[in-house]
Formats: structure tokens, C-alpha cells, sequence
């Protein structure tokens, strides 16, 4: 089975509460949803069997804190997920999958071997697509098996009935799952912006333990 890669390479992760650490990132191909925010529109990739791959990622040695499956997203080609992850593990490596948190029957069939869920919660307002409420429900059951966090990318689009929705959803699992905000890098700089972030984070700690705003470290600091 060979999967469509888009890239290969070892960074630091700029984003959510693993933000600052190493990881070598394999940047799947393709997405199942088209954001207006979307940050990483992918043109180009090469094809890789699970033994290539691995070979690639060996070359990178294991000082670094995980392996990031990031896309794109990477459920869409969840075949070759449950070929690669094992062997991943054999190494010794953990595994970080960054996901839209939709594709909850895909999830399903690789969770057992994914130590980390960065699952977005995917806001009408912000999004410019339609209502996922129910997909996201399901996939936070099955992520909940393991280590998971949620974030929420706020623009000044973004509804406060909709921020209300995600802690409720979140708190209906367990209080202390960590909940993200994350202003859209293109509006950071907006008072408005600034004020309503602050203003969802307060909200939201009422309800959940561990609620932060994080930006994106990688963009700040000009890394991929």
C-alpha cells in the first residue's frame, strides 16, 4: 500500500499544548474539508509504501518527543495509518495525530496504536462549512481512550453559540480535557479579535480546568 505524502520533515510543534517540543512531522496529503482559515494548502506529493516511510523516519534518529501525523488530514488514508503506526511503535516512538476530528469510524480503526489526539473542533462561523457537531461528538468518545486535547481557532467570524456548543460538549465527556483557543494568525493583531478571545477563554474556564490561548509559535518565529 503506498500512501500520497506531502512532506517529510523534523521541527518544533508550534501549536496546542505540545507546543515547543520536537517532533518529525509527515504531512499527509489531502483533506476532507475546505476552510477558509486553511493555513496549509497542499499541491504536490510523493508516494511512500510503510517501509520507505520508516526509512525516512529512522534517518532522524529518536531525540525528539513524537511522531506528528498531520495532513492535510491524516484519517483520510487510514489503511495505510494501521500499516505505519505499528511499526512506528516498534521503534520506541510515540504518535501525535492532528486531525479535524471528524472521521470518527477511520479513528476507530487506528486509536490503539496513537498515544496523542490534537482534535479540532470545527465552528460554522469560522470555518465558512457546515454544522459537525455530531461527528465530533463521536470522534471525542473514541479519542477519549487516549491522550487527546481540543482546539478551537477563533476569528472575529466566530459565534459565541458556538464556543458555548464546544464546552458543552466537552464538559458532557470529562471537565479536564484541555480546550485550546487559537486566534487565526491573519486577524491576530485585531483589538476585536484580542477582546473576544479573551473574552471565550474566561467563558470557558467557568466550565472546563484547563482551558489556554495559544498562538502559533512556528509562524512568530518564521519555522516551518
Amino acid at each position: 500500500m503506498k500512501a500520497k505524502i506531502a512532506e517529510i520533515f523534523k521541527s518544533t510543534q508550534g501549536e496546542g499544548i505540545y507546543q515547543g517540543l520536537e517532533q518529525v512531522f509527515i504531512r499527509f496529503f489531502g483533506c476532507n474539508l475546505k476552510c477558509k482559515f486553511c493555513d496549509t494548502p497542499l499541491a504536490t506529493y510523493s508516494e511512500f509504501g510503510s517501509s520507505d516511510l520508516m526509512d525516512k523516519i529512522t534517518e532522524y534518529g529518536q531525540n525528539y518527543h513524537s511522531v506528528s501525523l498531520t495532513g492535510g488530514e491524516p484519517l483520510l488514508q487510514h489503511e495505510f495509518l494501521k500499516e505505519i503506526l505499528p511499526l512506528i511503535r516498534q521503534k520506541g516512538l510515540k504518535t501525535y495525530l492532528e486531525t479535524n476530528g471528524i472521521l470518527h469510524q477511520e479513528l476507530s480503526g487506528v486509536i490503539q496504536d496513537i498515544d496523542i489526539v490534537a482534535m479540532d473542533f470545527k465552528l460554522p462561523s469560522s470555518t465558512g462549512m457546515p454544522v459537525f457537531w455530531p461527528e465530533h461528538e463521536k470522534f471525542l468518545r473514541i479519542a477519549l481512550k487516549k491522550e487527546v486535547f481540543v482546539k478551537i481557532v477563533v476569528l472575529n467570524s466566530t459565534r459565541e453559540r458556538e464556543v458555548h456548543r464546544s464546552i458543552s460538549l466537552i464538559r458532557s465527556f470529562n471537565k479536564d480535557i484541555p480546550l485550546v483557543f487559537q486566534p487565526e494568525f491573519s486577524e491576530m493583531k485585531q483589538q476585536e479579535l484580542i477582546s473576544k478571545i479573551q473574552n471565550y477563554k474566561n467563558l470557558a474556564g467557568q466550565y472546563l480546568n484547563n482551558v489556554s490561548i495559544l498562538l502559533q509559535q512556528h509562524k512568530l518565529e518564521g519555522i516551518k
